[in-house]
């Protein structure tokens, strides 16, 4: 009974009720997954505050996959991400950006 009980208490926090009776899965899990940096890709942000790197999920349900993230703060390759959701990937920046000339 204890097992059952706790079955269901996990399928309830992973699934979550809309208004419209439909069932929303979690984007953010209960744990958080690391990641390590492969390669920095570009600064972004209004000040180039930002900066877009490729990291590889070490752990979680995604272990293994490459993904595109942005980072605030100093960042090297070869430096851990901890990444409350893996499931969202950055947009990449567009790096054919014209210059108007006046």
């Amino acid at each position: 009974m204890g097992s059952a009980k706790k079955q269901k208490s996990k399928k309830e926090q992973e699934a979550k009720t809309s208004s419209k009776g439909g069932t929303i899965t979690k984007l953010v899990s209960e744990e958080a997954a690391n990641a390590l940096v492969e390669e920095i890709v570009a600064r972004t942000g209004a000040r180039g505050e930002v900066t877009q790197v490729n990291c590889k999920i070490l752990s979680g349900r995604n272990e293994g996959k490459t993904i595109r993230r942005n980072v605030k703060g100093p960042v090297k390759v070869g430096d851990l991400l901890t990444l409350r959701e893996t499931e969202i990937e950055a947009r990449r920046i567009r790096e054919n950006k014209k210059i108007r000339s006046t």
